[in-house]
């Protein structure tokens, strides 16, 4: 290929690129990209300055995607996709995906017939555990996650915490006041011992800030307020531990498919 022609496909790339980013979620990395794949992502463009190795990481670790991820991946060189990813992925690959229906979120959420229960994160602050903990319910097979306050858990940051499983399970940002039906587990260091519960299905499971706990007004719409056994001493757990303690607690005679 000359090099002209290589330049201007580059630049379609580039245009194609900045075209859909605005309206579509970023997936940096393989791991990312595999999950949205398997959970039906609609996905535009897949850019990778490793094109073969890609797909040797897919024939080895992720078969089932490797047909889907051939047909779709375009190689660009690596300075050219740098300035579209500046903190690019070691897998080298990045992708744009369509974000899916909000309408078809609150519709999961909502379900008063829900078969598992909604993660509810009260004003969280860091991205990354944000990201934990929608890969954590993506795996218990949670109906969703829901954050209130100013973090976006769509964030690209988020979006790589949690490999792409935003597209397993529903993610929202609601108000206290918008959230969904059901009773509401609030986790506090001074609620009774969870494991005197048998937490329902459709329940809410909340937990507060890494820093200042439940907000005033999460508490005050809690239906109960239970604790995580721990060793007297001992702080807290961090935030995605409580969440894995909590679901796994959930899950006790559950079958996963």
């Amino acid at each position: 290929m000359s090099a002209g022609k290589a330049g201007t496909e580059n630049t379609d790339v580039v245009r194609r690129w900045r075209t859909h980013a605005d309206d579509c979620v970023l997936l940096d990395g393989f791991h990312a990209l595999k999950h949205a794949l398997r959970f039906g992502a609609e996905i535009p463009l897949v850019l990778t300055s490793d094109r073969q190795g890609v797909l040797d990481l897919a024939a080895d670790l992720a078969p089932d995607v490797a047909g889907a991820l051939a047909a779709r991946a375009v190689d660009v060189p690596d300075d050219v996709l740098r300035t579209l990813v500046p903190r690019l992925h070691p897998t080298r690959i990045a992708a744009l995906a369509v974000r899916p229906s909000r309408t078809a979120r609150l519709a999961a959420l909502s379900d008063t017939a829900r078969r598992a229960p909604v993660v509810v994160l009260d004003q969280p602050r860091n991205l990354g555990n944000a990201g934990a903990v929608i890969r954590l319910a993506a795996g218990f097979g949670a109906t969703g996650v829901v954050t209130t306050g100013p973090l976006d858990p769509w964030h690209s940051t988020v979006v790589r915490g949690a490999a792409g499983l935003h597209f397993a399970t529903a993610v929202e940002r609601l108000s206290v006041p918008e959230l969904p039906a059901g009773p509401l587990f609030a986790l506090d260091p001074e609620g009774k011992d969870i494991r005197s519960y048998v937490l329902p299905d459709d329940a809410l499971l909340a937990f507060g800030s890494e820093r200042g706990g439940l907000s005033p007004e999460l508490r005050d719409r809690a239906d109960h307020l239970v604790s995580l056994p721990m060793r007297s001493q001992v702080s807290s757990y961090n935030l995605a531990t409580s969440v894995g303690m909590t679901l796994f607690h959930w899950s006790a005679g559950h079958e996963f498919g």
